[in-house]
């Protein structure tokens, strides 16, 4: 297997083993490591910037323009692909492990927020607003 392959894969596969302790074991010190320090976004990071530096059409990108955009994702290398990758997973965790820190400050259920961490894992954006909103119908009812 090609580096670029091997390491997407551990990256990819390695996330996984991440996001459980916060789904499941969420007061548990390992998981409180995971989330106090962002250990995990860092190390992603190491992977993101092995795979920008080796993709050649990244130089070259229009950024401007949703039509910019579109072509780069056309005409991107495997390495472009996995850079991208990298992009969603590190900030996703970043993400689930501010809900989870945030949610148990504010008491809030673990049993509520489990469906936001796997949205915000699988569909990022989608998770935030779902914790938002419970959040704000916690909050209200204090």
């Amino acid at each position: 297997m090609d580096p670029i392959n091997l390491l997407f894969t551990i990256a990819n596969t390695g996330i996984l083993f991440c996001w459980l302790p916060l789904l499941i074991l969420p007061r548990s010190s390992w998981t409180k490591t995971l989330v106090e320090y962002p250990y995990i976004p860092l190390i992603i990071s190491f992977f993101y910037l092995f795979f920008l530096l080796n993709d050649q059409g990244l130089a070259e990108a229009d950024f401007s323009s949703l039509a910019g955009i579109v072509t780069l994702f056309q005409n991107t290398s495997p390495a472009g692909a996995a850079a991208g990758w990298m992009h969603y997973l590190a900030f996703d965790f970043w993400v689930g492990a501010w809900i989870l820190r945030d949610s148990q400050s504010r008491q809030i259920a673990h049993l509520w927020i489990v469906f936001p961490l796997l949205c915000t894992f699988m569909l990022g954006p989608v998770g935030v607003l779902l914790y938002a909103t419970i959040r704000f119908i916690h909050d209200r009812k204090k």
